[in-house]
């Protein structure tokens, strides 16, 4: 049997002109900026203005840890809400923005997949509307008057060593991971060693994502810390009266972007933080913006509960003071048997011991939604067409032995026809009463709550820290940063810190190798295992089957 590809997909449908799009949020020609007939921006101080008071209903979905039999979070999230809408309920899902360096590296594409895609797919994928080129340029802006001010007399005794600002570009290229720059002679700046992070990994993307607006965004900007003086003295991008001119940059990449789904609902689809390395949730502008308009939003978190979810809800949630009312756990029957030891090859065979030897994967993730943080959840089964019936039943009975029930998504094949029964799930979980509860207290010291994570969640024996990380936890905490909340950097594809390790693991414990403070971002970095802040291209990258014909039409993206 063959399928369409995803592209195919997209380029087949009709879309609506923005403006009708817009309407559906009550939303007129003036309250958008158009980027062509399928694409606008929405100002952020429409969130000033009064709608009511109505309360929507926030829906967050989450995921097991990755795998190469691929889960379909993102596909799951917009097919919900379009089923949502389908049912008569005015929704938004709100999204992250591709990066440029998964579409070319080993993703293809990160819009969708299916008949439950966000459209223009091709302009989402790659340029959109220019947000990550800003962050990039307001990113390297920093780093160019970093190292001006040191060629022009160093005021402000910047120790060359401890420069821990790099510059940015949203592209996987191992090269620049690090490098010797400044050479030449004395016209060419001060020779020191440097590097390149991935755009997404950015602190200038985190804070960008957490801002409320433009004064709260310029404010974390000026707190960015890039180097400290050989006294141990943090210097900031504020003392270098770089700030002003970032947030120029930002000015209208900070309003959030609005698209449509393959069946016309609306989709903010803004920022797009790495999940393994930063806090991996779209911004808090436009999920607020989407519940100031809408009565059910469905958001996601990048990568498995253990990651995305956790952040989302310990860090977004906590400074933007949101809750979900729902949590959708994604997973599929394939992912689950190659979590219990069966090769890619043979995923398509029924084995019901493999997938009871996976499972356990998936109820940890269930187990962190709804004894962690205490918020109901329910689980996405993302149907594939060779999965059987005793497999699916061996699914459901041991995540309702959990008390959560188990919804089968047919969103892919069907869009939002497909995922009716998860939307009715999910409606009535959101009207049961909830509380959320953190993983750890602000307060605590950074050892404790970075512990706390990789005890309650991921299932660790314990944390353990290297000489150089106990070092900076003591300077951070002297330097007041220890009130801070935690994001682990750690790999997506296990509850450990070691990605070859699958399943749900026991008797191991958390390596944190390095701390570090996003001061703009508002949290801990804590780095384990072997994360890279600047990924590379794999052996075959997606790139190679990338490409524009002479009418202009795009091919490769999947």
């Amino acid at each position: 049997m063959s399928f369409k590809s995803d592209i195919e997909i997209a380029q087949e449908a009709t879309p609506q002109d923005i403006r009708e799009v817009a309407s559906k949020l009550n939303l007129t020609e003036n309250d958008i900026e158009l980027y062509g007939k399928y694409k606008a921006k929405v100002d952020y101080n429409l969130l000033k203005q009064d709608n009511g008071g109505k309360k929507a209903k926030l829906i967050l979905t989450t995921a097991i840890n990755p795998t190469p039999a691929g889960e379909g979070k993102t596909t799951t999230t917009i097919g919900t809400s379009d089923a949502l809408s389908r049912l008569g309920k005015k929704t938004i899902v709100a999204l992250r923005e591709p990066s440029l360096g998964p579409v070319f590296g080993v993703k293809g594409g990160a819009a969708g997949g299916g008949y439950a895609q966000v459209i223009p797919m091709e302009d989402i994928n790659l340029h959109f509307t220019g947000d990550f080129h800003a962050i990039g340029a307001a990113n390297n802006l920093l780093a160019a008057m970093l190292d001006n001010h040191i060629n022009h007399g160093n005021q402000l005794g910047i120790d060359n060593r401890k420069i821990t600002w790099r510059r940015a570009m949203d592209m996987n290229d191992r090269q620049l991971r690090n490098m010797v720059n400044g050479l030449g002679g004395k016209g060419n700046g001060i020779t020191r060693e440097d590097g390149f992070d991935i755009t997404v990994a950015s602190e200038v993307m985190a804070a960008f994502c957490l801002a409320s607006d433009i004064v709260d965004l310029k404010e974390r900007l000026s707190k960015i810390i890039v180097a400290y003086t050989k006294d141990d003295k943090p210097v900031t991008a504020g003392e270098l009266n770089a700030h002003g001119a970032m947030a120029a940059l930002l000015k209208d990449a900070l309003k959030p972007n609005l698209v449509q789904t393959l069946e016309g609902t609306p989709a903010f689809v803004h920022g797009g933080p790495f999940a393994n390395i930063a806090h991996g949730c779209n911004s808090v502008i436009a999920t607020k913006m989407a519940m100031h308009f809408a009565d059910y939003v469905v958001t996601e978190a990048g990568f498995g509960a253990d990651l995305g979810a956790e952040k989302f809800l310990d860090i977004k949630c906590r400074m933007a003071d949101l809750k979900p009312d729902a949590v959708i756990i994604v997973a599929t029957v394939r992912a689950l048997k190659y979590n219990g030891g069966v090769a890619k090859q043979d995923l398509n065979q029924e084995n019901l011991e493999a997938l009871e030897k996976g499972l356990p994967n998936l109820l940890k993730h269930v187990e962190n939604i709804t004894q962690v943080f205490k918020l109901p959840a329910v689980v996405a089964i993302n149907k594939f067409p060779l999965d059987t019936e005793a497999e699916l039943t061996l699914v459901k009975s041991k995540c309702q032995e959990l008390g959560v029930n188990v919804a089968l998504s047919e969103v892919w094949a069907k869009g939002g026809e497909g995922g009716e029964e998860l939307a009715k799930e999910v409606i009535r979980l959101t009207e049961q009463p909830s509380t959320l509860e953190y993983v750890y207290e602000l307060d605590a010291p950074i050892k404790d709550k970075i512990t706390a994570i990789a005890q309650k969640i991921y299932g660790a024996d314990n944390a353990d820290f290297t000489p150089a990380a106990l070092k900076e936890i003591d300077r951070l905490t002297k330097l007041g940063f220890d009130k801070l909340p935690i994001c682990m950097a750690k790999t997506q594809y296990s509850l450990t810190d070691n990605q070859n390790v699958l399943g749900r693991p026991t008797g191991f414990n958390i390596t944190v190798r390095q701390v570090k403070v996003s001061a703009g971002a508002g949290f801990l970095v804590a780095l384990t295992g072997e994360i890279m802040t600047m990924p590379g291209l794999p052996k075959v990258p997606s790139a190679e089957k990338i490409d524009v014909d002479e009418s202009g039409v795009i091919t490769g993206l999947f």
